[in-house]
């Protein structure tokens, strides 16, 4: 038998507000995927200076999407989250491990890391069971 965790329904303002942010997100790690899988100059030039060879740009950019797209799918997004949260902590140590500047480029993975939490956090009625905050 399942242990039941009562919650109070999705309202329909923290649902469309999950969504919007979640849709903020998607739509950069999106643009940020297609320049990869492209090769276009920002990524192979952002590759370089991280230090990665240039032959990857495509294999990262193809497992950010796939990610992403996990991500996007309802019934799979927390599992999308995770694999995210993974690989924006790629880039953060990626960052670090460089000297790039804390507010400018280290930190920002985190920023849409929590973007992706956070809509999550709204529209999931689950996830806001397991991590409960106090009114």
């Amino acid at each position: 038998m399942h242990p039941t965790v009562q919650t109070d329904p999705v309202s329909k303002k923290r649902l469309w507000g999950g969504r919007i942010i979640g849709g903020l997100a998607v739509l950069f790690l999106l643009f940020d995927g297609v320049v990869k899988v492209m090769k276009l100059a920002p990524a192979m030039e952002g590759t370089a200076q991280l230090g990665y060879p240039q032959s990857l740009v495509f294999g990262i950019g193809c497992l950010e999407l796939a990610c992403l797209v996990v991500y996007a799918i309802p019934r799979t997004s927390v599992l999308g989250a995770i694999l995210l949260t993974g690989y924006l902590g790629g880039a953060v140590a990626s960052h670090v491990r460089i000297g790039s500047p804390l507010f400018g480029f280290v930190l920002f993975p985190v920023y849409v890391g929590l973007l992706i939490w956070g809509a999550l956090f709204l529209r999931d009625d689950r996830l806001r069971a397991l991590i409960p905050l106090r009114r």
